[in-house]
């Protein structure tokens, strides 16, 4: 695992405010440390058998996504991040509730985790979908996708390893394509935009863009083979 990664001066989030409810609570209290990505460096053929392929799922909202996405491919592995804790119970409570165990959770920085804790050549895939967009100029900063951030996946990715990101922001899917086309580490499939892939459900946020008239980019990069 390489440590040239310096982290960012500000964070690509902003937590938000939001109720629990009993019922998320009283799962999180319950299951979260049965799900819980542990902590220092990770293991994962450990965490989750040895040959099993790992995908990284970077701010996963609701986690109805990474729930179904999950459900639909249990010979993967899947570490979810998110920092809204909410969201992290919601999904906890889903995968109690579908009796699934191929997730493993983080109340936490994604990309953190992504630079500090995974090993270089270790994931079949990262997938970031919808992230911030932070749409303001003097906010741009913050946007997560960056040619930083796309190094960073290139080398956590192994050879034939797929990034996946998705947004509904035109301005924010144009810099995806910059960014992801100047990565050498990284084959843009398409050069650009390609429609979505039948896996990836629609997610509420791309729901809502869509009811808004945004249109979506999809974009797929894999490290070579």
């Amino acid at each position: 695992m390489t440590d040239t990664f310096v982290p960012p001066a500000v964070p690509s989030y902003k937590l938000r405010r939001g109720r629990m409810g009993l019922v998320r609570r009283e799962a999180m209290d319950a299951h979260f440390s049965r799900f819980q990505v542990p902590e220092g460096p990770l293991d994962l053929g450990a965490l989750f058998g040895p040959g099993v392929p790992v995908v990284l799922e970077i701010g996963f909202g609701t986690g109805s996504s990474t729930l179904s996405m999950a459900a639909a491919d249990p010979a993967t592995g899947v570490l979810a991040a998110d920092v809204h804790t909410p969201g992290v119970g919601n999904l906890v409570l889903a995968l109690v509730e579908g009796g699934l165990e191929n997730v493993r959770v983080l109340n936490g920085d994604g990309e953190e985790l992504l630079r500090s804790r995974i090993p270089s050549g270790s994931l079949a895939g990262v997938r970031v979908y919808f992230p911030d967009p932070w749409p303001k100029a003097r906010h741009h900063k913050r946007r997560l996708v960056t040619p930083r951030f796309a190094a960073l996946v290139a080398d956590r990715l192994a050879p034939g390893g797929l990034l996946h990101c998705a947004t509904d922001w035109e301005p924010y899917a144009e810099q995806m394509a910059a960014v992801l086309r100047a990565e050498p580490g990284l084959e843009l499939q398409n050069d650009g935009a390609v429609e979505r892939p039948a896996w990836r459900p629609v997610t509420k946020y791309e729901a809502r863009g869509l009811a808004n008239g945004h249109r979506v980019a999809d974009f797929l990069a894999r490290r070579p083979a």
